[in-house]
């Protein structure tokens, strides 16, 4: 399995604090996905000083990072911090339903639209790539807020995935942005209704 693919799998992974949720009947709420969450970002936190600062070297880091991650943040550090912005966000009043739907393009639109592929050299994404992504995380969104702001979700998740920009020369992960600016649009266009 090429390390890519590998990415790929351990990214919709993700899927499963959303579903944990979603399916858990009851067992297990909003409070416990936040507090899962806040607990992850301690240790990417943790695991991120030790990698840059330390200088821990683990295998599982040369084949789940990118080149631009090795003096910065990796993804999967990022992918936390995403993911717990969106979950803290709820309790400032972002709806659930939306937080839901912004993990969930982070967890599988993101993947797909990796896999089919990658940024050229100007750090954006081919326009078909664009369109799969922004079908994705639309439909991921449908079932969770109205139309319009799966659309505005939508746009903002494809958005952050196709271009990634370079500020001070760190690389601007999509790993956090696709579930803030999703949520923050679905956030949006809700209250506009």
């Amino acid at each position: 399995m090429t390390d890519e693919v590998a990415r790929r799998l351990v990214h919709v992974t993700g899927v499963a604090v959303p579903l944990a949720y979603l399916l858990g009947s009851g067992l297990v709420s909003w409070r416990v996905v936040q507090v899962f969450l806040a607990v992850a970002l301690v240790v990417v936190v943790v695991l991120e000083y030790l990698r840059l600062s330390v200088g821990l070297e683990w295998a599982i880091y040369d084949r789940l990072t990118r080149e631009y991650e090795q003096d910065n943040p990796a993804g999967y550090a990022l992918y936390i911090v995403g993911m717990a912005a969106v979950a803290g966000a709820v309790s400032l009043g972002l709806p659930t339903g939306a937080a839901v739907a912004a993990m969930l393009m982070l967890a599988v639109g993101d993947p797909i639209s990796g896999l089919l592929g990658s940024a050229d050299a100007s750090n954006v994404k081919q326009a078909w790539v664009l369109l799969v992504m922004f079908g994705v995380c639309t439909l991921l969104a449908a079932p969770f807020v109205p139309t319009a702001a799966a659309v505005l979700g939508g746009a903002a998740a494809t958005f952050a995935d196709g271009v990634k920009p370079t500020v001070a020369g760190y690389v601007v992960d999509d790993n956090l942005s696709i579930p803030v600016l999703g949520a923050v649009a679905m956030w949006a266009g809700l209250t506009a209704v």
